[in-house]
């Protein structure tokens, strides 16, 4: 029996991603990666938003995964399950790039001036190429680590043999609350120094939480009985989390190292899954729809907004809130339009999107 709460969690999220997007390209906080400030408001309040999910969102769809990897390996094997992972991440995020994604990189690095300089010293074409390729990458990051996670998974459970699997259906409320221990634990260790949103164990944990305790029926009964005080806490939260650290960078250490941020992250996954499980399991023709699209949005919606902020914004073509609003929709758009488009095309489907060669039943 299909899960629709968990499907509901994606493509909610990744709406959220994408708005947060919106807000991290213009922001006024320092925070790095965007185009930046574009207005002339001495403090852009509502940058708030961006402290008000951060710590969260990503956390939300690793655990998710992790429950969604659960499900598909109680009806495939091992391999199958490998072989289905590669195609779905490990091919658009690497192969990907090579075929479409560096043309993200080539907005980015426009952007930030990455080419000044480059063709003045003589740098060949092809090398041009490749540094546009390794800055296309953008949002399939998550794509990187999510398929580390499932081979590493692969390894775990060989060892274990489903013995975890059963000790965790018998976690209780007391014992879920103590894994912030871990969670801020993993936050301290195996993050990049330069791309800082490779937290390679912080998110692991969040990943084999999903698989080996919440994607356990009698777990989420019971994580479900708390999903409207679970929810308050995390929105307080939240609230502390922007009071204290707005106009800092969130993004990097030592705030993303601290216990406030991991507290913030783990309540409000929870508080996410909780509140889904128990008001948001339903599907109907519109979440079908969500569902089925929301890969391509999260996928190709920064291109979108990175062009519009490179084409009309960086030059100050027009006003910053025309900016922001059409940077908003043009995230929609290429999300939605470049599925529809390359999910039709031969080889593209397989290289960007993870789509078998096989025609599909």
């Amino acid at each position: 029996m299909r899960k629709h709460y968990l499907d509901n969690i994606r493509w909610i999220t990744v709406i959220i991603v994408l708005i947060y997007h919106v807000l991290y390209m213009y922001n006024a906080e320092g925070i790095l990666g965007g185009l930046g400030r574009i207005t002339h408001l001495p403090v852009q309040y509502y940058d708030a938003f961006q402290y008000l999910i951060y710590p969260w969102f990503m956390p939300v769809l690793f655990l998710v995964s992790g429950i969604s990897t659960r499900l598909y390996l109680d009806l495939h094997s091992d391999r199958e399950f490998i072989k289905s992972r590669t195609l779905k991440l490990l091919v658009p995020s690497t192969i990907g790039l090579f075929v479409f994604q560096f043309i993200q990189g080539y907005v980015s690095m426009s952007l930030g001036g990455g080419f000044d300089g480059l063709a003045g010293e003589g740098v060949p074409k092809p090398v041009i190429y490749l540094i546009m390729v390794a800055s296309g990458s953008g949002v399939l990051w998550y794509m990187h680590l999510l398929w580390i996670y499932c081979v590493v998974l692969v390894l775990i459970r060989k060892i274990e043999k489903g013995k975890l699997l059963k000790s965790g259906a018998k976690t209780p409320l007391w014992l879920m609350a103590l894994f912030i221990l871990p969670v801020w634990g993993a936050s301290q260790i195996l993050n990049t120094p330069i791309i800082s949103v490779y937290r390679i164990a912080f998110y692991f944990v969040f990943f084999i939480l999903g698989y080996y305790v919440f994607s356990n029926d009698e777990v989420m009964e019971r994580l479900k009985k708390i999903a409207v005080p679970l929810i308050a806490f995390a929105a307080v939260l939240c609230i502390a989390f922007t009071i204290m650290y707005f106009g800092d960078n969130y993004a990097d250490k030592p705030i993303n190292r601290g216990f406030l941020y991991a507290l913030d992250a783990y309540a409000g996954a929870l508080a996410m899954l909780s509140g889904f499980a128990r008001f948001g399991d339903f599907s109907n023709d519109f979440t079908k729809w969500m569902t089925g699209h929301s890969f391509g949005l999260y996928v190709f919606h920064y291109l979108g907004i990175s062009s519009v902020a490179l084409i009309f914004a960086k030059p100050g073509l027009l006003p910053a809130p025309v900016c922001y609003i059409f940077s908003l929709l043009a995230g929609f758009a290429f999300g939605y339009g470049l599925y529809a488009v390359i999910s039709r095309i031969p080889f593209f489907r397989w290289a960007v999107l993870g789509i078998s060669r096989k025609k599909e039943k």
